[in-house]
C-alpha cells in the first residue's frame, strides 16, 4: 500500500492539485534495475517539480542561465561547497555559481534531515543503502566508500535510514548540476539531523577520522579527488502560508526585510567567510539555534546543524590548515529574477512574496 502526500503547485498562473507518491517499496522512490546482470537498488526522487529530472531539462535550464549570466570561480576547486536546495526557479544562477567548481569524482553530499524529529531520529549521522540515485542523465553510483565510512561509524555515529533518506529533498536537487558539470561522478549521501553542539563536535572528529582513513586508503587528494557539498536554504522568512508559523522576525514590510538581508549578511560574513574555525561555528549555532534548547530554531536556517558539522568536519580533516571561505553569492525568492520552468514541465513548491520568502548562500572553502 503507497503513502500519498499531498501538495498545492502553480504553473502558468494555474493551482493544480499534485498527487506526490511515496512509496514505500515501488518504483518512484526506491526502484530495482539489472544492471549488466546485476540488481541496482535505485533512489528514485522525492521532488519532480522544483527540481530538473531530465537532460532535456537541464540542457534547457542552462541555456536560460547562460543567457541571463553566472560567474564561474577560477583557481583551485572547492573542498568543500555550501549550496542551497530550493527551487530551481527561485534559486537559479546561484547552483552552478557554486558546484561548477566542484571537481572532484567522489563527493560527499551532506544534507538537512528535514523529517528526522518526526521519526524521532537525532544525534546520529544518517546513511542509506541504495546501489544509486537517479541522476538526470543516469543513475549515479553510490561510491564503495559509503561502507568503508559507515564500517568506521556505525553505532556510535552513524545509522541507515532509507525510511529518511527516501523523503529528504535536500540531496537531490544538487544532483543534476553536479552531474551536469561531471557525467562520471559518485556519492555519499549522508543527513544530519538535531544534536548538541559537544555532540556535534565528536561526529565530526570521528566522520572526520573516517573520511582520512579512506581517503588514504584509495589514494584520494581533497579537492581534485574528493569533495564535500554540504546543502542548506538560509533564512525562511515571513508570516504567511508557513503553517501558521510566524517567521516574520522584523516584521514583513520593507523595512523589516531589509534588516532581516542585514542578519544575513552578519551571519554569512562573521561565520562562514574566511578562515574556518570551531570558535566561528559555535557562533554560527548562537546564531540558528536556541541555547536553552539546541532542537529549536532562533534564525531559520534548515541547515543549521548540516553546515557546521561539515565545517567541524573539515577542520579536524584538514588538520592544522585550516580551510579558507570565499562568498560566492546571496538571493533571495522574491529579489532574484525567476528563470522561466514552466514550459520544462517544472514549477515552484511554494509561494514568494514579501511575507513570504528563503534566502540562498554559496560559499566555496579551499
Amino acid at each position: 500500500m503507497s503513502k500519498l502526500k499531498l501538495r498545492f503547485i502553480q504553473i502558468n498562473g494555474t493551482t493544480f492539485f499534485l498527487v506526490l507518491a511515496i512509496f514505500l517499496s515501488v518504483a518512484e522512490v526506491c526502484s530495482h534495475k539489472r544492471q549488466n546482470g546485476v540488481s541496482e537498488k535505485v533512489r528514485g526522487l522525492v521532488d519532480t517539480v522544483g527540481f530538473a529530472h531530465y537532460s532535456w531539462q537541464m540542457d534547457s535550464l542552462m541555456a536560460r542561465l547562460g543567457k541571463q549570466g553566472w560567474k564561474r570561480t577560477e583557481g583551485l576547486p572547492w573542498k568543500v561547497a555550501i549550496c542551497p536546495h530550493d527551487d530551481y526557479t527561485y534559486t537559479g544562477k546561484l547552483y552552478p555559481e557554486v558546484l561548477q567548481n566542484v571537481k572532484a569524482k567522489n563527493i560527499i553530499l551532506i544534507g538537512v534531515a528535514h523529517k528526522a524529529a518526526k521519526m524521532g531520529i537525532e544525534d546520529s549521522l544518517v546513511f542509506d543503502s541504495w546501489s544509486a540515485w537517479k541522476g538526470p542523465w543516469h543513475n549515479i553510483p553510490v561510491s564503495p566508500a559509503r561502507e568503508e565510512i559507515f564500517g568506521l561509524l556505525k553505532g556510535k555515529y552513524g545509522m541507515k535510514s532509507d525510511t529518511l533518506q527516501k523523503v529528504e529533498h535536500s540531496l537531490e536537487a544538487l544532483i543534476p548540476f553536479l552531474q551536469y558539470f561531471n557525467k562520471d561522478i559518485s556519492i555519499v549521501p549522508i543527513l544530519v539531523p538535531a544534536m548538541s553542539h559537544e555532540r556535534m563536535d565528536k561526529c565530526a572528529r570521528a566522520f572526520a577520522d573516517a573520511l582520512k582513513n579512506v581517503a588514504e586508503r584509495h589514494k584520494w587528494e581533497w579537492g581534485r579527488d574528493l569533495a564535500i557539498v554540504v546543502t542548506t536554504d538560509a533564512v525562511h522568512y515571513g508570516n504567511e502560508d508557513w503553517g501558521g508559523a510566524d517567521m516574520a522576525f522584523f516584521g514583513c514590510d520593507s523595512a523589516g526585510n531589509r534588516k532581516a538581508l542585514m542578519h544575513e549578511k552578519g551571519i554569512i560574513d562573521s561565520c562562514l567567510i574566511g578562515r574556518v574555525d570551531p570558535e566561528k561555528v559555535k557562533l554560527f549555532n548562537s546564531f540558528t539555534l536556541k541555547q536553552e534548547n539546541y532542537h529549536e530554531y532562533k534564525w531559520t536556517w534548515c541547515g543549521r546543524y548540516s553546515v557546521p558539522f561539515a565545517l567541524l568536519s573539515s577542520w579536524y580533516f584538514n588538520g592544522e590548515h585550516a580551510l579558507n571561505g570565499e562568498f560566492i553569492g546571496y538571493s533571495t525568492s522574491i529579489t532574484s529574477p525567476h528563470i522561466k520552468v514552466d514550459d520544462l514541465k517544472m514549477g515552484h513548491t511554494a509561494i514568494a512574496t514579501d511575507c513570504h520568502w528563503v534566502g540562498y548562500a554559496g560559499v566555496g572553502y579551499r
